[in-house]
C-alpha cells in the first residue's frame, strides 16, 4: 500500500473501534485509537502474513501485549480479512468470539492471548529465540503501552533479549502518554523510555506513530539492525482521530454513548472524504 492508501486504511480501523465499542458499551478506545496508524502498517504493509492462511508456519508473529486495545487489533484484523468486518459490532457480547482481550484460540490471526500487562512481550520474546534455535526466519513483533513498561516483567524481557541477541524481535511502544489512573509521568513515570531499552541493549528509535512515512522507515531501520533487538518508541495521541477523545484520559476505558458515537463516525467519515480528494 501506498502512503495515501495506508491514511484510508486507518480511517477505517478507526471506524471499526468506535464501532466495537459502541456496540459493547464497553472497551478501551482510547489506546485502540492512538495505536490505529500502528496497527494499520503492521498488518497492511509490514507483517508476513495470509488471512487465508493464518496459522502458515513461517508468518511473522504479532502481539498485543497490551491487550485491553483489542478493538484496534480486532479492526486491523477484519479489514485485512481475517474475519468479516461485520462482525467487529460482536464485541464482549456473550457468546462473540471477539472478547475484550485477544484469544488465540478462537480468533483467527491472533498469535497469543494476552491481557495481563507485562506479560506479551515475554511470549513474544519467547516466539523470537524459538525461531532462532529453529533457524527459521519469521520475524515477532510486540505493542505495548508506555503505562504498561512500568510493569517489571517488561525488563526482565528486554534484558533476555538481548542477552540472546534477538534481532528478529521488535517492541513497540505506543507512547500517548496517558494511561487509565492518569499521565504517565505523574503516576509512576519511564521517562527516559529510549534511554532505558538502550540501557537494556536494544537498538532504539523514536518515531510519530501517526506518520506512515516515519513508520515505514523505522521498521526498515529495525530489519536492518543485526545482533540486538529494536525498540520503536511512538509518539502518539491517545483517543486520535476523534477530536473529543484526543488527549483525554477519561476515554481510556469509557464507550461512547449514541450521541457520542454519530459524532465520532461523522468525525471519521469527513476524514476520510477528504483523503479520497487527494
Amino acid at each position: 500500500m501506498n502512503k495515501l492508501e495506508l491514511q484510508k486504511m486507518a480511517v477505517e480501523v478507526r471506524k471499526g473501534i468506535v464501532t466495537g465499542v459502541h456496540s459493547a458499551k464497553s472497551g478501551h478506545p482510547g489506546g485502540s485509537l492512538s495505536a490505529a496508524d500502528i496497527f494499520t502498517y503492521l498488518f497492511f504493509e509490514e507483517l508476513n502474513i495470509d488471512p487465508k492462511n493464518p496459522d502458515k508456519a513461517d508468518r511473522d508473529r504479532f502481539v498485543l501485549s497490551k491487550g485491553h486495545t483489542a478493538p484496534g487489533y480486532y479492526a486491523a484484523l477484519a479489514n485485512r480479512g481475517f474475519f468479516p468486518v461485520e462482525d467487529l459490532t460482536t464485541l464482549r457480547h456473550v457468546g462473540s468470539y471477539l472478547q475484550g482481550h485477544p484469544d488465540k484460540k478462537h480468533i483467527p490471526g491472533v498469535d497469543m492471548s494476552s491481557g495481563s500487562l507485562g506479560q506479551g512481550i515475554s511470549a513474544a520474546v519467547g516466539m523470537a529465540l524459538s525461531a532462532k534455535l529453529s533457524n527459521d526466519d519469521y520475524r515477532v513483533y510486540t505493542l505495548l503501552g508506555d503505562g504498561e513498561i512500568q510493569e517489571g516483567q517488561v525488563w526482565e524481557a528486554a534484558m533476555f533479549a538481548n542477552h540472546r541477541k534477538l534481532d528478529n524481535f521488535v517492541a513497540i511502544v505506543d507512547n500517548n502518554g496517558l494511561q487509565i489512573d492518569g499521565a504517565v509521568d505523574d503516576v509512576c513515570s519511564p521517562y527516559p523510555i529510549d534511554e532505558k531499552f538502550k540501557a537494556f541493549g536494544f537498538h532504539v528509535i523514536g518515531v510519530d506513530g501517526h506518520d506512515f512515512d516515519a513508520l515505514k522507515a523505522a521498521f526498515d531501520e529495525a530489519k536492518q539492525t543485526k545482533g540486538q533487538p529494536t525498540a520503536i518508541i511512538a509518539k502518539t495521541v491517545k483517543g486520535k482521530g476523534v477530536s473529543f477523545m484526543e488527549n483525554q484520559c477519561s476515554w481510556h476505558g469509557t464507550a461512547p454513548n449514541d450521541e457520542q458515537y454519530a459524532q465520532a463516525m461523522e468525525e471519521l467519515e469527513k476524514a476520510g472524504e477528504s483523503l479520497c480528494q487527494k
